[in-house]
């Protein structure tokens, strides 16, 4: 089959999954919009759908606020720019910044139409322009990804550590049997996760000789090995601790990408920032879920989320649409359509410097 239709295709099986996903999270917060509304005494008329609430409230959005999420996005990438050049001049190149930038907004860019093709498309991009072996460039991706998931886990930890009866609060109201929905710990979703985590643990050392033998086991040693041989990376570095700054304002600059936004909306411009910690680390798992961008399942995370603090269901759907679009179109779209035309520009007299060595 042709490479292009096959694209096309999974471009089409893609988003009819996004699409899928938006749809069941639309009707399940629908259903509770007008619900809500139903306890108001509102009626569904003057009430309206979802999505005629959601057009509304984009329409009340403060722009400013959207426009210094754009400014976090784009601080956000000067620093993962800068983090790239640094893993990449120890094999003896030196790329120019603007085009790290640009590669790296280009790869977010298409991420839009299919999944992890944004990696392939930003090594290709800043191999053509600044002469570097597209292999030796997956290899700092991939250093620049391990470091991504710790701190991420790092973000999930201090939610943990912040938020943590908020999270048990939540989980047990919306686990009970009774009409009141005040079900406990051992009723709740999370501990029969734990229940069942410690379940595995102890079949895994039980029969963990017999488990050292098979593929999967095998497989994921070396995915860890991969991870352990990464993190070592860094600290053979001309600067690791300037490394590590701009991995962790990477997130921190993620981070007030949600807290800006909450000033944008006011249903959720007096919410505290551990809200918008919470709301951030529940989105990062939606954006992980395969679809396009997280088209579906960042609505549903960040909504729940959002729920935590009392924010009511119509209000939570809003917002997480709001940033949305906001980092999808304005950010993703906007500004990688703008990379793609820029970047050629910026090259048309530019000849990149030989490497060290040759």
């Amino acid at each position: 089959m042709n490479k292009h239709v096959l694209n096309f295709l999974k471009f089409i099986v893609f988003l009819g999954v996004g699409v899928g996903i938006m749809y069941f999270v639309y009707s399940k917060y629908s259903e509770a919009y007008l619900a809500d509304c139903g306890l108001k005494g509102i009626s569904e008329e003057a009430c309206g759908t979802l999505f005629q609430k959601v057009v509304k409230d984009f329409k009340t959005v403060n722009f400013f606020w959207i426009f210094m999420v754009l400014v976090a996005f784009t601080i956000s990438n000067a620093s993962r720019a800068l983090r790239w050049n640094m893993l990449i001049k120890p094999l003896g190149y030196s790329p120019r910044l603007v085009n790290s930038f640009f590669c790296i907004i280009i790869g977010y860019f298409a991420n839009m139409f299919l999944p992890r093709v944004g990696e392939v498309a930003r090594a290709a991009m800043m191999s053509k322009y600044e002469k570097i072996p597209a292999e030796k460039l997956f290899g700092t991706i991939v250093v620049g990804r391990v470091v991504d998931v710790l701190c991420l886990l790092l973000a999930i930890g201090l939610t943990i550590l912040f938020e943590f009866d908020s999270i048990m609060n939540f989980l047990s109201a919306n686990s009970g049997d009774d009409a009141g929905g005040g079900g406990s710990f051992f009723s709740s979703p999370i501990f029969y996760a734990l229940l069942l985590m410690a379940g595995v643990l102890v079949l895994a050392i039980a029969f963990r000789k017999q488990l050292m033998e098979t593929k999967l086991v095998k497989k994921v040693i070396d995915i860890l090995k991969g991870l352990w041989e990464g993190i070592q990376t860094v600290g053979k570095l001309e600067r690791p601790l300037v490394f590590i700054f701009h991995s962790l304002n990477i997130w921190v600059m993620y981070f007030f990408m949600t807290y800006l936004c909450f000033f944008a909306f006011a249903p959720t411009s007096g919410l505290p920032p551990v809200a918008a910690l919470m709301a951030f680390v529940f989105g990062a798992f939606g954006i992980v879920i395969p679809s396009p961008g997280g088209m579906g399942t960042y609505h549903f995370f960040t909504t729940e989320a959002l729920k935590i603090y009392n924010v009511p269901e119509g209000d939570a759907f809003s917002f997480a649409n709001i940033l949305f679009f906001s980092i999808q179109l304005g950010c993703n779209i906007v500004i990688g359509l703008l990379a793609v035309i820029l970047l050629p520009w910026v090259n048309r007299n530019y000849e990149p410097k030989p490497r060290l060595g040759d």
